[in-house]
Parts: C-alpha cells; sequence; structure tokens
C-alpha cells in the first residue's frame, strides 16, 4: 500500500515531499488518501473499494429501473 511506503521511507529519513514524490503521487493526493485511508488496513481498504463499486453498481440499476417504470407508466397512460 502506498500510504505504507511513505511510512517506510519517512522512517528512512526522508521528508514526506520526497517519499510521495518516490511513490508518484501528489502531496495532495498522499494527504486525502491519508485521511480517508490512514486508520484502514490493507484488508479494509479493499473491502471498502469493493463495497464502493458494489453501491455504484446497485445505483445504476435503480437508476435504470426508474427510468423504465417511468417509460411504462408513460406508455400505459398513452402519451406516448
Amino acid at each position: 500500500m502506498k500510504l505504507r511506503q511513505v511510512d517506510v521511507l519517512v522512517s528512512q529519513g526522508r521528508t514526506v515531499s520526497e517519499a510521495v514524490r518516490t511513490i508518484g503521487v501528489t502531496q495532495f493526493t498522499y494527504y486525502r488518501w491519508r485521511k480517508e485511508f490512514g486508520g484502514l488496513k490493507t484488508n479494509q481498504v479493499k473491502r471498502l473499494k469493493e463495497l464502493e463499486k458494489e453501491n455504484e453498481r446497485l445505483r445504476k440499476a435503480v437508476s435504470d429501473l426508474t427510468l423504465e417504470k417511468l417509460i411504462l407508466k408513460e406508455a400505459a397512460s398513452g402519451n406516448f
């Protein structure tokens, strides 16, 4: 995990700026990740990502079904 790499590099005497550059992200990205994932273990981060992906899939399914329902409702009322 990238956050862990930065921690290791900083413990070896590098500055956060140098460590962040080494892993190929900006400081803004690093601090955003730190805020979002800082207290989580690797398996928890993976699970969070899986849940976010599943949530997005379900939202799309609900959206598609809602649209179909509206189309059918319009067709049933003769407004097509």
